[in-house]
């Protein structure tokens, strides 16, 4: 079995409508709340394996907040970055079966679609920084398709 962690950048800012959309960092609310779901997440004890980000910065962002929580390096991998779920897939499928937990940052509509293709959750949107946890009975990362998943759980700040 695998498991999936999709988590969905913090709020950003659009202080400055003129910067190019994979510049723009997180704004006052996202700075709280990427570093409290992390700590929230960190007292769950659910291992990781393994963190990979968009490159983006308000992903990275978030996903350094989870790396100093777990004490994780952070992997960036581009093809996250405006993705369709189709290839969240490709990148999900083509993760190292060395890890059996993984924790993907990223963004809308991507991580919402790739959440209701996997388990057909019928979450809707997911909002700013939220994480949702999808297990998945499969031995390689390569297996992963359309219905395999099941959603455990999934936060968000504004649950609590």
């Amino acid at each position: 079995m695998k498991t999936l962690y999709l988590v969905r950048h913090a709020k950003s800012s659009w202080a400055d409508p003129g910067m190019e959309d994979f510049d723009r960092p997180l704004n006052d609310r996202g700075l709280r709340d990427a570093p409290a779901m992390a700590e929230r997440f960190k007292a769950r004890h659910e291992p990781v394996d393994l963190l990979v980000s968009s490159p983006a910065a308000r992903a990275l962002a978030t996903a350094r907040c989870y790396a100093q929580a777990l004490d994780l390096p952070v992997t960036e991998d581009k093809r996250i970055y405006e993705a369709h779920h189709r290839a969240l897939q490709g990148v999900v499928e083509s993760l190292p079966d060395t890890a059996q937990r993984v924790m993907l940052f990223g963004h809308n509509p991507g991580f919402s679609l790739l959440t209701e293709h996997l388990c057909e959750a019928g979450l809707g949107d997911l909002p700013t920084c939220a994480i949702v946890r999808i297990d998945l009975t499969v031995a390689s990362w390569e297996e992963v398709a359309g219905g395999l998943g099941t959603l455990v759980w999934w936060d968000f700040p504004k649950s609590a």
